[in-house]
């Protein structure tokens, strides 16, 4: 720091130029080593010979598993509804390394700001880096313009980063997060989908990423319906992500003994909220009860 200020103590003079409200701008400008897809990596032949083969080409689902050999940890399945009201977002709770389970209680869905919430899958430790830097990116927008984006503006926002780490997910290590919040000029919840390049998408009803996705989408076509209530459509996602663990090896069904129980975020014109681990819990019981008579669905 006193090199960059001259040794006069003051700070330097690139956070003293007016410039973007948008944060990801500023540290790209200024350090861009720090965003998550400015990180170096081995160029992609020194990463075949490590591999004895041939390089990664993706993560999850994504085209490919050569992420494991990176012993790099792998989120996957998030699916999000939308409901009466607003709109709601889970994911289940393991992460995996290669074919191990390495983690049995990451956390994949967050809240980006007070009115929308964003889940995470792909290579789980650059993920979080994105996240932390959304996060940031939102609430540096509203102190420097005093005015909160509009909930297309965020998911445009969000894509732009995932651009960013296209080299990255090119080597192998890709990111795939899903978005959704309440936008109060519709009065509704909406969700976005995104591809490794930062393609933007939205999306009706319901959605699901990840390693278990189809299994989950699949679930999800038969449960979703009209006007559904909070209630209904925490029940809907808690048993399509039980749908994607029983087909899915890396999606993690709940675990009863140890009371590990998907995340369960709510968005309505409230804010955003987690659902308490026991009502999670009651919904898990009545699923493992009905499934206990019939195991197929």
């Amino acid at each position: 720091m006193e090199d960059r200020a001259g040794g006069s103590g003051r700070l330097p003079a690139v956070f003293l130029t007016p410039g973007t409200s948008s944060f990801a701008d500023f540290l790209g400008a200024s350090a861009p080593h720090l965003l998550p897809g400015g990180r170096p990596t081995p160029p992609v032949t020194e990463l075949s010979g490590m591999l004895g083969g041939s390089a990664p080409t993706g993560v999850d689902g994504f085209g490919g598993g050569g992420g494991a050999a990176l012993q790099a940890r792998h989120g996957t399945t998030i699916v999000a509804v939308t409901f009466d009201g607003g709109v709601i977002m889970a994911g289940d709770r393991r992460a995996t390394m290669g074919s191990m389970i390495a983690q049995r209680d990451i956390e994949k869905v967050f809240p980006a700001d007070e009115y929308s919430c964003v889940g995470i899958a792909g290579t789980a430790g650059i993920a979080v880096e994105l996240v932390k830097l959304f996060q940031v990116e939102l609430e540096h927008y509203e102190k420097i313009e005093g005015s909160t984006l509009s909930l297309d503006a965020k998911a445009n926002r969000l894509a732009a980063m995932i651009k960013a780490n296209l080299g990255l997910a090119m080597q192998g290590l890709a990111v795939v997060p899903m978005f959704a919040g309440f936008d109060p000029e519709a009065h509704e919840g909406r969700i976005f989908s995104y591809d490794v390049t930062g393609g933007r998408y939205e999306e009706h009803s319901f959605y699901s990423v990840g390693s278990g996705s189809v299994f989950a989408r699949g679930a999800l076509k038969k449960l979703v319906g009209a006007q559904m209530t909070r209630e209904r459509a925490v029940r809907v996602v808690v048993e399509a992500l039980y749908d994607a663990a029983d087909d899915d090896s890396a999606t993690g069904g709940p675990d009863l003994a140890r009371k590990i129980y998907p995340v369960v975020a709510v968005v309505t014109e409230s804010g955003y909220e987690r659902a308490p681990d026991d009502e999670v819990g009651t919904v898990v019981d009545a699923i493992v009860a009905d499934r206990m008579t019939n195991p197929g669905g």
